[in-house]
């Protein structure tokens, strides 16, 4: 039988999720990535493959409660076990006041970032709480804790998300599994470069950060591997905000 992990990682195809598989991929990690679009998650299992891990791409939409059901099955059906969940999904949402958001623009937020959430932890802790042991790694964000003008769909599903976290690491305490949430700052991705809109408004959030600069994905990705090992075995129900000091002040 395998020592190896076995590492499910949702929002796996871009990113700092895709970051994290390659991360666990290069660690011999068993990696199951999940995403909505099949050629990318092919290719991101390839690619794991070809650094001698073990790696299965299974479509998922999280906000769909069989989606996400049949995503866990599977994954306990294909390596016996779950050890660690990485709960990457997620969307950035339109930009705007809060006097000009929709219901239609808050759902698009919430069912992404909440319900995807929530849905991927009733799961996976089913499957944790069963074998007696595991971990898993939400996604938060420095907004996750503080407010911004013009983001208030993404602020507050953040917020939630931590809530989210402490609340069902109280939960899973009893039976062994721990639930901790990383706080990326600005990290170049895509989604930054969408969030600032253009290159001077990217330039002035960078400018507030005291380490000057944005983080990188992997950067990211070292510090939800340490969140979900045995190294941060007395660690639950905590944020860990990885964000260039940002919120320090």
């Amino acid at each position: 039988m395998s020592t190896q992990p076995v590492v499910l990682i949702t929002g796996a195809l871009t990113g700092i999720g895709r970051a994290t598989a390659l991360a666990y991929g290069r660690d011999n990690a068993r990696v199951v990535v999940s995403g909505r679009r099949d050629e990318a998650g092919r290719a991101l299992a390839d690619d794991i493959r070809a650094l001698g891990a073990q790696a299965e791409y299974i479509r998922a939409d999280v906000s769909k409660e069989d989606d996400v059901r049949v995503l866990v099955e599977r994954t306990i059906e294909r390596f016996g076990r779950l050890d660690i969940a990485v709960n990457a999904a997620g969307a950035e949402g339109e930009p705007g006041p809060v006097t000009g958001q929709t219901p239609e623009r808050y759902m698009a937020v919430f069912d992404a970032n909440v319900l995807g959430t929530l849905l991927a932890m009733k799961h996976e802790l089913r499957a944790m709480t069963a074998q007696g042991n595991g971990s898993i790694v939400n996604i938060s964000s420095t907004m996750g804790s503080r407010g911004a003008p013009n983001v208030s769909l993404y602020v507050a599903s953040k917020h939630a998300v931590e809530g989210l976290t402490k609340s069902a690491a109280l939960e899973a305490a009893p039976f062994g599994v721990r639930v901790n949430a990383v706080a990326p700052g600005p990290v170049q991705t895509a989604m930054l470069d969408r969030f600032t809109l253009n290159p001077e408004r990217k330039a002035a959030m960078l400018a507030g950060v005291p380490l000057k600069r944005a983080g990188n994905p992997e950067e990211i990705a070292d510090a939800i591997r340490f969140v979900g090992s045995a190294a941060a075995s007395f660690m639950t129900g905590e944020i860990l905000r990885v964000n260039g000091g940002r919120t320090a002040a």
